[in-house]
């Protein structure tokens, strides 16, 4: 993935639209094998669906909407799209709703990996298909996820470059999902390669704007000298942007994942401390993820990996 610079410092790198497709595997308790129970069942055709997003104010899954609506309005499928406000307790609701909605598929990008899995259990009990995108979900039939651990490690790559392999950093965390945990992952294996970086402070936030701008002046308050942030997605890092100017702080690198509009702007704004993004593709990952829930439900499972 070939970096694409702003000046000669900032860049923007492009990733892959899908990294992998994985299967569940066996289910559990009575549901009985995944070849013959409700969720994967034969030649079952998708005419309704069901969709849960984290956040839709966030643009990567406002990207998420548009792409699901307009391949269901192309198909003649009707698409439920839910906002899960960062709630496991909303997005519990939700599913039970859609089931009462009686749609033939779930596709989920869960507040909590975890904490999902006893409402996609209801879900697949009931026969609907339960597919993950972007963030595992606990018992789904299928995830569908981008490489989020090359992406932490091609933004921390690039913090460590910017700031010159040496000096204090901020790491601000993200909610307890796969791909943000996975994006961590990442840069602490650049990190670990790296001893003259130390992380003198690090909180998790919810994923947003408003979180990245709280812990940044938070953290910043508790250490005098810090030289770069890694945050796990754009808005935490653009909230920690904002932290560092209200701060009156200076040289300070910023660096986030997803390669959101809002960040490509700062890329491009000569005040922002905003650095580089590896860029995501949400779009075509949600449309994977209705494809392969498709293929789940005709009988016909897509090879893991």
């Amino acid at each position: 993935m070939s970096p694409k610079t702003k000046s000669t410092a900032r860049f923007l790198i492009t990733g892959a639209v899908v990294g992998s497709v994985l299967l569940a595997g066996c289910s559990t308790g009575d549901e009985g094998d995944p070849g013959t129970n409700a969720a994967s069942g034969g030649s079952k055709e998708v005419k309704k669906i069901g969709v849960m997003l984290q956040d839709i104010s966030n643009p990567f899954f406002a990207a998420m909407q548009k792409s699901i609506q307009d391949k269901g309005q192309a198909d003649g499928v009707e698409v439920n799209v839910q906002d899960g406000r960062q709630d496991i307790g909303t997005q519990n609701d939700q599913v039970d709703t859609f089931i009462q909605q009686q749609v033939d598929m779930i596709i989920v990008n869960a507040v909590d990996s975890k904490g999902i899995g006893s409402a996609v259990a209801r879900a697949k009990a009931a026969g609907v298909t339960v597919v993950a995108v972007d963030v595992d979900a606990e018992g789904a039939d299928a995830a569908v996820t981008t490489d989020n651990v090359a992406a932490g490690r091609q933004s921390c790559e690039a913090l460590v470059k910017a700031i010159g392999g040496k000096g204090n950093i901020l790491i601000l965390e993200g909610t307890p999902t796969s791909a943000p945990q996975d994006r961590v992952k990442g840069c602490e294996e650049v990190l670990s390669q790296n001893s003259g970086v130390s992380v003198v402070g690090r909180q998790a936030g919810k994923n947003d704007r408003a979180s990245g701008l709280q812990l940044t002046t938070d953290l910043l308050t508790a250490n005098k000298t810090v030289n770069g942030i890694f945050a796990i997605n754009d808005p935490e890092g653009l909230g920690a942007d904002l932290a560092v100017q209200q701060a009156g702080r200076s040289g300070i690198k910023i660096v986030g994942v997803d390669g959101s509009p809002e960040a490509v702007k700062a890329l491009e704004d000569p005040k922002s401390n905003f650095f580089a993004t590896p860029a995501q593709d949400p779009a075509g990952m949600v449309v994977k993820a209705y494809e392969v829930g498709k293929q789940i439900r005709s009988g016909q499972p897509p090879p893991s990996g």
